[in-house]
C-alpha cells in the first residue's frame, strides 16, 4: 500500500528517543519530510542523525532543541518547518508521561505541571499548525496518548486523569475541522519497550519489594502476544493514521498495546 507520504512534512515532539523516535523514523522512512524536537540538544541531534541515514531517498530530517511546554519554542519549530518546507501536513503531539503517584501524594504543582506537559503542549502545537493545513486543506494530527485513557493504571493517576483530558479535547476537535480535510486521531500506547515503561517497572518493582525481572514477567504475562511492543510497530500505526489512505478516519483512539486492554470498545 502507498501510504501517500512521500513529500510530506510532519513535526514530530519528543522525538529524541522512545514513541516520539520510532514515529519520526517511519515518518521519514516513507518519505516524509520529519522535523524532530526534544529538549535534549545532543539526544536529539543524535537521533536525527540516525533517522536521517534510515530516510527515504529524498526525504529531508532537521533535528531541534526546544521544548513542548514552552510556547516561543513551538512557535519557532512551526517557523522553522514553514522556512524549510512551506507545509506542515502532519504532527504528531507527544510529550513524556507525567510522574507517578496517587491521590494522596500528589499536589496542586505536580497536577498544574501534567496539565501543562501533556494538555497544553498538545493545543498549543495542534493551533500553530492547523493555520497551515486548513490552507491546503489537508492535515493529520495525531496525539500520543495511553492505553489508560481506556482503562486506568495503578499508580498512575496523573496520566490517566490528563491523558483522559486530551483525548476528550482531540474528539471534540476533529469535529471542528473535518471539513478542511483535517483528521484528528488519538495513538494509546500499551507496554511499548521504552525508557518510560522500564523506569515504570523499576518504580512498581520499588514500591512492591521485588525485583525488577519478577515485576516484567507479571507485565508480560498480561498481555496476550506475550512481549513489549516496539517503537517502530507504534511507528508504524501512526504512519498509517497519517497516510493518504486514512482520510475517512477521524476522531477515534488506536490502542497499540498487544491486546493488553480486554474491553470491547
Amino acid at each position: 500500500m502507498d501510504l501517500g507520504l512521500r513529500g510530506r512534512t510532519a513535526i514530530v515532539a519528543a522525538a529524541s528517543r522512545g514513541l516520539g523516535k520510532g514515529v519520526a523514523h517511519v515518518l521519514a522512512g516513507e518519505g516524509a519530510n520529519v522535523v524532530m524536537f526534544s529538549r535534549h540538544p545532543d539526544a536529539i541531534e543524535a537521533a536525527a542523525k540516525e533517522v536521517r541515514a534510515a530516510a527515504a531517498d529524498g526525504a529531508k530530517v532537521l533535528g531541534l532543541a526546544a521544548d513542548a511546554t514552552k510556547l516561543t519554542d513551538l512557535e519557532r519549530v512551526v517557523k522553522t518547518t514553514i522556512d524549510a518546507f512551506d507545509a506542515i501536513s502532519i504532527v504528531f503531539n507527544n510529550a513524556g508521561g507525567p510522574k507517578p503517584g496517587t491521590f494522596e501524594t500528589l499536589t496542586d504543582a505536580d497536577w498544574y505541571a501534567a496539565v501543562d506537559l501533556n494538555l497544553i503542549s498538545a493545543i498549543r502545537l495542534t493551533r500553530l499548525c492547523l493555520t497551515h493545513m486548513r490552507a491546503r486543506r489537508w492535515g493529520r494530527v495525531i496525539v500520543s496518548t495511553s492505553s489508560s485513557v481506556k482503562q486506568p493504571i495503578a499508580n498512575l493517576m496523573l496520566s490517566n486523569a490528563v491523558r483522559s483530558a486530551t483525548t476528550a479535547w482531540a474528539k471534540t476537535l476533529s469535529d471542528q475541522v473535518a471539513q478542511y480535510g483535517i483528521t484528528v486521531n488519538c495513538l494509546a500506547p500499551g507496554r511499548i519497550d521504552t525508557e518510560r515503561v522500564r523506569q515504570l517497572d523499576e518504580d512498581a518493582a520499588q514500591r512492591q519489594g521485588k525485583a525488577r525481572e519478577e515485576v516484567e514477567r507479571e507485565a508480560l504475562a498480561s498481555i496476550p502476544v506475550r512481549r513489549y511492543g516496539r517503537p517502530e510497530e507504534y511507528g508504524a500505526a501512526a504512519a498509517f493514521l497519517a497516510s493518504a489512505p486514512a482520510a475517512y478516519i477521524t476522531g477515534v483512539t488506536l490502542l497499540v498495546d498487544g491486546g493488553l486492554y480486554r474491553g470491547m470498545y
